[in-house]
């Protein structure tokens, strides 16, 4: 009797979650679970939702009380509620200190070293005043400076943040939550405004902090290669609903243009027969590997299923 394996555990779980501001719904009654090691690529057309479902999970922005379905509105991490019945958990912070955000704008502080930004993901650790004060002490600054060695700039670590590339300020951004000990990195579109190779080098830098650490990933993108290339699985969203849950390896311009209709030129304008296969094979929940082919077929099939 062959023996599966058992699945991980869930990192998050979105239930029945909606979101409106003023009389424009944003988020209507998502569903998803995101188990610990996933890479899971979150893509849609613009407006669909995804920056705010983003800060929804890092509890930075407050769901609805009531989801679309009448059903408790609640977001989970680690098994605990960040966000529920429209209001943010005690509970929170201690959450928060688990996660990584990753925003596209970088948010480093311009005038302070690079290093120091780095530090700074240490700030929900320290004692209050060593907090307030910026102190770091020197076993600090060599967590953040083997951080900044992993992706890649340490050589830059004295240089002002604003004296940084884009990409490299991104990859500071991301030796942050290095430092910080997140155990899952959500991103929002964080190669939205880098030129393509600084885009596949953030990407490369996601994917193996996802495979050699086993830290969990939820990232969107606004095109459809990175998340065929970097990602097993993809959630898209559409008008604030999540449209297709599947294998990245189905996501094919047939499909797209099947889930978002003229809006699916824009999302993968840039996919090309020429384009590298994915780095990968699919990966179910459950832990079953579906070969690329077996997981086109696959997201067919749930397509059809959402259809």
């Amino acid at each position: 009797m062959e023996m599966r394996p058992v699945p991980a555990e869930p990192v998050v779980e979105a239930r029945h979650v909606s979101k409106c501001f003023g009389n424009v719904r944003v988020l209507d009654d998502v569903n998803f679970a995101i188990h610990r090691g996933e890479m899971v690529g979150l893509i849609g057309a613009s407006g669909s939702g995804k920056s705010t479902l983003i800060r929804a999970i890092a509890g930075l922005t407050p769901i609805d009380r009531r989801g679309g379905s009448s059903e408790a509105n609640e977001i989970l991490l680690f098994a605990k509620p960040i966000q529920q019945r429209g209001r943010v958990a005690r509970s929170a912070n201690a959450l928060r200190a688990r996660v990584g955000v990753v925003f596209q704008q970088f948010n480093l502080v311009p005038r302070l070293s690079v290093l120091t930004n780095v530090c700074l993901g240490l700030l929900g650790q320290l004692p209050l005043l060593r907090a307030t004060l910026g102190r770091f002490t020197q076993r600090d600054k060599q967590r953040a400076m083997r951080a900044l060695a992993r992706v890649g700039i340490a050589e830059h670590a004295l240089k002002r943040g604003c004296d940084l590339s884009g990409g490299q300020q991104q990859r500071a951004a991301i030796a942050r939550t290095l430092t910080q000990g997140a155990e899952f990195i959500v991103a929002d579109e964080p190669i939205a405004s880098l030129d393509p190779a600084s885009a596949r080098r953030v990407m490369d830098i996601l994917a193996d902090l996802n495979r050699t650490d086993q830290i969990t990933v939820l990232v969107s993108l606004h095109q459809v290669e990175y998340a065929l290339r970097y990602c097993p699985r993809t959630i898209a969203l559409k008008n604030g609903r999540v449209a297709y849950d599947g294998p990245s390896a189905a996501l094919t311009p047939e499909l797209l243009t099947a889930l978002y209709g003229a809006e699916s030129e824009e999302l993968f304008a840039a996919l090309h027969p020429a384009m590298p296969q994915p780095l990968h094979d699919a990966v179910r929940p459950d832990g079953l590997v579906l070969p690329f082919d077996a997981a086109r077929r696959t997201g067919e099939r749930r397509h059809q299923a959402h259809a």
